[in-house]
């Protein structure tokens, strides 16, 4: 049933482009900034332009990822802020472990990828981090919501189970009708105000299951052909920082 307020159900961050989520019962955002450590670090194809010192927003195609390389899905990833400790691990065993914070770290995190992915990699791949640069798809820095009414409905009109991981979002909420959210212009959860930047725009990333890594739906077209746009979920900027948590619930503001 329907709660009467909307709530924070779960909070995700993806601390490297194209891995799995990382699942945070509370996290603190700035104003103007995503969930700390979220897109931190990339891998590049080597046939990347991409400069550290003026780091600028690159498409996501220059980067490894799930709407191109699905095998991501497979893999484990964990990230341990506190060291820069970073594994992987493929059908609960460990893979490789490293420092991403050291050369050495990334260059074994680093061969591991490479092998991994074998002829999906364009030239000698790298690890990407720049202090402060968010590796996202979208330019500005954002904190991603999905309402999981809009899943549900569109499970319905598919008559399929879709895991709300496929979209890979910060913040999953439950208590609003579906699609409602793209009526939102700010919200406050807590002390925290957010501005509603734009809906997000879906790729083939989301036809990707995060169980199975495998391609078993075509979501993009299945929301144009029903809904006449690819749109599930909102990009949202911190407009005003403080503390989020699971169960926190969510205001819609004038």
């Amino acid at each position: 049933m329907m709660s009467k307020q909307p709530q924070i159900t779960a909070l995700y961050r993806y601390p490297f482009k194209g891995m799995s989520a990382e699942s945070l019962q509370n996290v603190v955002v700035q104003t103007g900034e995503s969930f700390p450590s979220d897109r931190r670090f990339a891998l590049a194809h080597g046939t990347t332009v991409f400069d550290e010192k003026h780091p600028q927003h690159l498409p996501k195609t220059e980067f490894l990822m799930l709407m191109k390389n699905e095998k991501l899905a497979a893999l484990t990833s964990h990230y341990e802020e506190s060291s820069g400790l970073f594994s992987i691990h493929y059908q609960q065993q460990l893979q490789v472990s490293g420092d991403l914070t050291s050369k050495a770290g990334r260059q074994t995190i680093t061969a591991f990828l490479q092998n991994y992915l074998g002829e999906e990699v364009r030239g000698t791949a790298r690890i990407l981090e720049v202090p402060g640069h968010m590796f996202s798809d979208v330019a500005a820095k954002v904190v991603s919501f999905i309402n999981l009414a809009s899943v549900q409905e569109l499970e319905k009109r598919l008559n399929t189970q879709l895991n709300p991981l496929r979209f890979r979002a910060n913040l999953y909420f439950d208590g609003l009708p579906a699609w409602e959210e793209f009526n939102w212009q700010r919200v406050q959860i807590g002390e925290v105000h957010f501005n509603c930047l734009k809906p997000t725009s879906r790729c083939a990333a989301t036809n990707v299951n995060p169980q199975t890594a495998q391609r078993d739906q075509q979501l993009p077209q299945a929301l144009a052909k029903l809904y006449g746009h690819t749109n599930l979920g909102m990009y949202m900027r911190v407009e005003k920082g403080g503390e989020l948590a699971v169960g926190m619930p969510i205001h819609r503001l004038k």
